[in-house]
């Protein structure tokens, strides 16, 4: 079963967050542009109190769903960010959705406790595998809009107001330059942290996953640069090793946490 939080008032704030996403989900065809801008920062704000609350929790806890939780709010600010820059953004709904489903999750599966750290320098790998994580998600966000931009280029249905695809191609391709510095941070820091607590390299489904991201990624970036990948070749590659960084965390959580009900 899942294992809410013990904490009423921040799963009261987390009722709120999620709802908040949710009308927006809803209700965004029937308002206005500025309204729709008020009900997301709105959304966001909460959520990133949501986030605050469950660190100053005690124990700490940590897990699958606190993860996607603060990828998806990630994902929301550089959406938030470039929505004022790039006005023809339209993720809306998609992102309050996503938004929902991340405040739920982390929710009802707020992961293991964590009494006592094995180091201190362990939120900092925490830190930046989650940032890694946040950057190549909105890199997915992005070529999932850099497809649907040429998808209508091919029909013909752009408009005077829709992003360049090569605006969308540049921005996809900086956030997994970006995402693969931090990947290539966080699996040393990971390696660090191995030989500093086991005098040995720890080799499970969480660092075989990651590697094969991290591996990927440098494949798409390195096909870009001498081959000059784009498009469909760009994006399968690129929802690939996402695919990848998911179960190397998320996904190995998931499955400890609700399908053993391990932690």
């Amino acid at each position: 079963m899942p294992a809410l939080t013990a904490n009423p008032p921040a799963a009261l704030l987390s009722a709120v967050a999620a709802l908040t996403y949710a009308f927006l989900a809803w209700g965004h065809p029937r308002m206005s542009a500025r309204q729709t801008r008020a009900v997301l920062a709105t959304a966001w704000v909460l959520h990133l109190i949501v986030l605050m609350v469950a660190q100053m929790e005690t124990p700490a806890r940590f897990g699958f769903g606190p993860a996607l939780s603060v990828t998806a709010w990630l994902v929301l600010t550089v959406y938030l960010i470039e929505s004022r820059m790039y006005p023809q953004f339209k993720a809306r709904w998609t992102l309050a959705v996503l938004g929902t489903l991340a405040v739920l999750l982390a929710l009802l599966f707020p992961g293991a406790e964590y009494h006592a750290l094995p180091s201190s320098w362990m939120p900092l790998h925490w830190a930046l595998g989650i940032a890694s994580y946040g950057l190549i998600a909105a890199a997915v966000v992005h070529a999932w809009l850099m497809q649907r931009a040429e998808k209508a280029m091919r029909l013909g249905a752009t408009t005077e107001t829709s992003i360049p695809l090569l605006t969308l191609e540049r921005l996809t391709f900086r956030f997994v330059a970006a995402g693969f510095v931090l990947l290539s941070a966080t699996l040393l820091a990971g390696g660090w942290f191995s030989e500093l607590l086991n005098a040995r390299w720890v080799w499970n489904h969480k660092t075989a996953f990651s590697v094969l991201a991290w591996v990927t990624m440098g494949v798409l970036l390195l096909g870009r640069w001498r081959l000059g990948w784009r498009g469909p070749m760009a994006a399968r590659t690129l929802y690939l090793g996402a695919g990848f960084l998911l179960l190397g965390y998320a996904g190995s959580r998931f499955v400890l946490e609700v399908v053993l009900q391990r932690t």
